[in-house]
């Protein structure tokens, strides 16, 4: 009885899936012993206003840029004019894991372009 040899295919093959595997294990290792467990720090980005029929659209960019996962995070925009404050607008983002970006809009009567400052924050979030 003889026994079945490999060709050069089949070792490629396992080669490769080694490597991949082994790639995987090593970088979830390393992201387990290396990471810090600092909380969310959410970073609140606004883009270009946009009309929309009476009211005003502004962009939302919310990054959390922390290692832990923020649920029910709460954003604020303020719009301010002659250190006063003109409108106010809350925008709720469900879930937002570590490294990650989520978009929405807020909405305004006053046109944010017409505004002499624009104040954006994350007002609060839950740890899931």
């Amino acid at each position: 009885m003889s026994k079945l040899e490999k060709n050069w295919l089949e070792w490629l093959i396992f080669a490769v899936s080694l490597l991949l595997v082994l790639s995987t294990l090593g970088y979830l290792i390393y992201d387990a012993t290396l990471s810090s467990e600092t909380p969310p720090n959410i970073e609140v980005q606004l883009g270009e206003t946009q009309p929309q029929g009476q009211n005003f659209l502004l962009p939302v960019i919310a990054i959390n840029k922390g290692e832990q996962t923020a649920e029910t995070v709460q954003i604020e925009v303020v719009l301010e004019k002659g250190g006063k404050e003109e409108e106010s607008a809350e925008l709720s983002i469900q879930f937002l894991p570590r490294g990650a970006k989520r978009s929405g809009w807020v909405t305004f009567e006053t046109d944010p372009r017409t505004v002499d400052n624009i104040k954006s924050r994350a007002v609060g979030f839950e740890k899931p």
